[in-house]
């Protein structure tokens, strides 16, 4: 998981009220932000665009269950500010799927137990994303070492390895099941 982005300034800030206007790419959809300049980037997908698929966790940058790809890259949405986030792009789990058709890594997960309580999960796929572009073959060494920033208390993680290998498969091609379908599901 890379550390959170310092490389962007806020556009227009207005010092007097506290309140900072960004324009960012959420989820494909270009949008321009006004929120209190101390947000975090999880806080603004969360509580001004609505985007509950990005987990609060432990809010120390520990858990990964707040990650989102930011240009592509998985960071720490709790740990980003909102301000350094002008002119992004942000990618959450409710972007990734594909109308109603799951993304891989969301059906492989439901398939193979990768999500039970579900909370640690969107991170999870978002970060298993991230390497499956970079390595569309990962060995289980890979796998276990891209998502060591992102815990999990609930499955043992077995499930977790198994769900990416089954997604980078169906993403190769290769003993591909049927994508599943989102009606009636939540991200």
């Amino acid at each position: 998981m890379t550390a959170p982005a310092t490389r962007r300034p806020a556009r227009r800030r207005s010092a007097d009220d506290g309140h900072a206007t960004i324009t960012l790419t959420v989820n494909g959809e270009r949008r321009t932000l006004r929120f209190e300049a101390y947000k975090t980037l999880l806080e603004v997908l969360r509580e001004d665009l609505g985007l509950s698929g990005t987990k609060h966790g432990c809010e120390l940058g520990e858990c990964g269950a707040c990650a989102v790809l930011m240009d592509g890259h998985p960071v720490l949405s709790c740990l980003q500010l909102g301000v350094a986030s002008d002119g992004a792009a942000v990618t959450t789990i409710e972007g990734i799927a594909d109308g109603p058709d799951l993304h891989p890594l969301q059906a492989a997960f439901a398939d193979k137990g990768g999500s039970q309580c579900g909370y640690c999960t969107p991170g999870m796929i978002l970060t298993a994303r991230h390497l499956l572009e970079r390595n569309p073959d990962p060995s289980r060494a890979e796998i276990t070492a891209a998502l060591a920033g992102n815990l999990c208390r609930c499955t043992g993680y077995l499930q977790i390895v198994e769900a990416v290998e089954t997604a980078a498969q169906m993403m190769r091609g290769t003993d591909a099941p049927a994508h599943r379908r989102t009606e009636g599901r939540k991200p």
